[in-house]
């Protein structure tokens, strides 16, 4: 039986009364759990292995035991907590849902997948699909078109790299993106019925759609981007657009210059434009003289924006690759000694920060990491806790490994 319908199968016996009882008995048994011990936490980090590849399974080590869970009681379905330590209601998985983090946490799989192929591996890309199929409950698709484009990267990379298949879930998702066209305005919004035209959107749809053979629509993405979103002194590209009344918010986030970067990088790989090739030269050397510190990849602040710094490394890595772009290749590589060089660990296990050049700061008492029971109420410490800054960390030393293994 192929893959396919084997993952067919199990999503078609997973049904509304399965997940209730399963999140019922799930319930019942984390009700009378211990709180976890206090973890040591050793601020100055050992040096560690030299070799790329074993400091990328260290950070993956650290998500998959730290983050990584079963979904309502089901071991062959899996999602990441948004935070670690994790109250029990977190590791429930009944809160907030972030969509977009769990697509990048199976990207990151896939990574680890393609460095070093096992079945523990495959089986854990397979896991989380099924979760973020699952704790999505009505199907593959949602409202947000910056979700389902982020989705679909980690899908079909997984397909064309690993030849692990998932049913209808990628022809469904690009379905979607395409039904979200507004040829009025040329391009996607960031979700359904709404005026706002986010780099966040249109990038990953247009990276896509440019995998899946839509060159056209992959281009007019990307002149979307050059009109209405790049500001001409700087050269980096906006967070987005409300459309048609034009107003801009000027905010200049990371990931979007590696959307950006990424969805010129297709076009001048497929097509025989020299402007894309151009595009993307000009946007990595203008995010390296204004996003970087140091030549490393410029902090993010927790939550949603800790997801920044990974996808903007994960994204020059591949132009370094394609186009042979030497700056982008030395941010990756700046940024990964710096955050690896500035961890703290825990338990032997890398955790990184928030800002990679600096050393990750440690909570008032020095020493040890508690469980934090009502995590949610408790002031952050810099330590960061969120499974995004992590998937950044884990990101950023995958994408060095990819260009050290190339000779880059």
């Amino acid at each position: 039986m192929r893959e396919s319908e084997r993952m067919d199968r199990r999503n078609n016996r997973i049904g509304r009364r399965s997940i209730l009882v399963a999140a019922g008995a799930w319930v019942a048994l984390t009700a009378t759990a211990q709180p976890t011990q206090a973890l040591m936490i050793n601020q100055t980090a050992p040096p560690g292995p030299e070799e790329s590849g074993k400091r990328a399974e260290l950070a993956e080590q650290a998500i998959v035991q730290r983050y990584v869970r079963p979904l309502w009681g089901e071991p062959q379905v899996q999602l990441g907590t948004l935070v670690w330590p994790a109250s029990l209601w977190e590791q429930l998985l009944l809160g907030r849902w972030c969509y977009w983090w769990q697509a990048h946490l199976l990207d990151c799989a896939v990574d680890a997948a393609v460095r070093a192929r096992t079945p523990e591996r495959i089986g854990r890309i397979f896991a989380l699909a099924r979760g973020i199929r699952v704790r999505n409950i009505t199907a593959w698709t949602n409202g947000y078109y910056d979700d389902m484009s982020w989705l679909i990267l980690a899908l079909e990379r997984a397909e064309r790299l690993l030849d692990i298949r998932f049913g209808e879930a990628v022809g469904d998702l690009h379905r979607a993106l395409y039904a979200g066209w507004r040829p009025d305005i040329g391009a996607v919004p960031w979700r359904s019925h709404d005026n706002y035209y986010s780099t966040s959107a249109i990038g990953p749809t247009g990276i896509a759609m440019a995998r899946s053979g839509e060159l056209t629509r992959a281009a007019a993405l990307s002149d979307f981007l050059q009109a209405r979103l790049r500001d001409p002194r700087s050269g980096l590209i906006f967070d987005g657009v409300h459309e048609p009344e034009g107003r801009v918010d000027h905010a200049t986030p990371t990931y979007c210059q590696g959307a950006a970067i990424a969805l010129e990088t297709e076009l001048a790989t497929r097509t025989s434009d020299s402007t894309h090739h151009k595009r993307a030269t000009d946007l990595i050397a203008a995010t390296a003289d204004k996003l970087t510190n140091a030549g490393v990849i410029a902090a993010a602040a927790a939550n949603d924006s800790g997801l920044f710094m990974g996808i903007l490394a994960r994204y020059l890595a591949e132009a370094a690759l394609a186009l042979g772009d030497t700056t982008a290749a030395n941010i990756v590589h700046a940024s990964a000694r710096a955050a690896w060089e500035h961890r703290a660990e825990v338990g032997g296990l890398p955790l990184f920060g928030m800002d990679w050049t600096r050393p990750v700061t440690v909570p008032d008492h020095p020493g040890t990491f508690t469980q934090l029971t009502h995590s949610s109420t408790v002031p952050a410490a810099n330590l960061s806790r969120d499974l995004s800054v992590q998937l950044s960390g884990w990101m950023v030393l995958e994408a060095d490994h990819l260009l050290t293994a190339a000779g880059h």
